[in-house]
């Protein structure tokens, strides 16, 4: 959500449960307005916060040309002071799912996990056993970085025609954007994922009669598996539409119908709830 806006997005995403306190959302709106002009961002967000044992991170973003590309990642412990967030790695985007305890919240700690048959081979992996089982070092710091891009990929959405694509492959915000209608947010595939599309470019145009390339270049989330992966509710008269993803409980986009104001943040421990198959 953007940090301009921040107060008004808590409060109407608080429709969905969630809660920050006055205090602490004032001096996260303060400090992302700082980072926001030390590093010369078009626009600065907050992501969320994954919780930790001895801290929680607070974790956000800015872009200063492309909204999909461009985006750098920043995360704090305190809300005030911001360090950059290193992107994901090779390593980190393996092991992190298989880290079985919660973050401890000192970026600096190392998690051994333990894997068996991993896509290592054995002469890249100085830590194999006879027995078969690997076990690898994990920074706390590639483990967040690694579980904010997963988190991105699945649960990170925008609402149709927010975003458009330039012919020279920029992705920009829309700033003629007037909101999705009643009718069009009552649909899933009204809502893409911000992430690089992972369907083919003519998907898209098969399936929907008013195909628009420069809007329709990201997938829409109504053919995510399974059916039902996402819960749609309405609030405020339906003017006020809740979007929560069961692969990751926490995770909230909220779009105030016929207007321009949408946004997302996730709350929660960084854990896939990998049983969503079993439970629809």
């Amino acid at each position: 959500m953007e940090c301009l806006r921040l107060l008004e997005s808590l409060d109407l995403i608080g429709y969905s449960g969630i809660c920050l306190g006055t205090e602490n959302s004032q001096l996260l709106q303060n400090s992302l307005l700082i980072l926001q002009q030390e590093n010369h961002f078009r626009n600065c967000y907050y992501w969320g916060r994954i919780n930790g044992v001895k801290n929680d991170y607070q974790i956000a973003y800015g872009y200063q040309k492309d909204c999909l590309n461009g985006r750098v990642y920043y995360y704090s412990t305190d809300g005030m002071n911001w360090l950059l967030m290193p992107k994901p790695n090779k390593c980190g985007r393996f092991l992190s799912p298989l880290a079985v305890n919660k973050f401890e919240g000192d970026p600096s700690v190392v998690t051994i996990v333990h894997n068996l048959n991993p896509p290592f081979s054995p002469n890249e992996d100085p830590n194999k056993l006879n027995d078969g089982i690997t076990t690898k070092e994990l920074k706390e710091e590639d483990r967040l970085a690694a579980t904010v891009e997963q988190i991105n990929e699945d649960a990170l959405v925008v609402p149709r025609g927010s975003w458009y694509k330039n012919p020279n492959g920029d992705i920009k915000e829309n700033v003629s954007f007037e909101g999705l209608t009643y009718d069009e947010s009552d649909q899933l595939n009204s809502y893409l994922h911000a992430r690089l599309p992972q369907r083919k470019w003519n998907t898209n145009l098969l399936t929907r009669p008013d195909y628009n390339y420069s809007l329709d270049f990201l997938d829409p989330i109504d053919e995510d598996v399974p059916k039902g992966c996402w819960s749609l509710q309405k609030e405020l008269g339906n003017r006020l539409v809740i979007l929560n993803n069961t692969y990751w409980p926490g995770m909230t986009f909220y779009h105030q119908v016929n207007s321009p104001h949408f946004g997302s943040m996730y709350i929660g421990s960084g854990k896939k709830n990998i049983d969503v198959p079993f439970m629809i």
